[in-house]
């Protein structure tokens, strides 16, 4: 008994895994660089010792802290005075 299903092109199937191949190489090439950060962290203080990275993450951590309690305070109200009476207190 003889196939009615036509067999398909073995050129375009070929070509076809070449091409997801290519694109799954293209975007695990992507992600690794992503993933490395290559350009954020090796290259943009290449001269800078371990005392002088760990100050900067300090620095920055400290920053941080104090813009999301100035945000919190800003968020109670706390940030500014009543203005609920005319009186002023001394």
């Amino acid at each position: 008994m003889e196939s009615t299903v036509a067999m398909g092109n073995g050129k375009q199937t070929a070509r076809r895994l070449g091409l997801r191949g290519l694109v799954l190489g293209f975007v695990l090439g992507v992600l690794a660089l992503l993933v490395c950060g290559c350009g954020a962290n090796g290259w943009a203080h290449p001269g800078e010792t371990s005392a002088e990275v760990h100050r900067r993450h300090k620095r920055v951590m400290t920053l941080n802290q104090q813009e999301m309690l100035a945000d919190i305070d800003r968020i109670l109200g706390l940030d500014e005075p009543s203005r609920l009476t005319e009186l002023r207190i001394p």
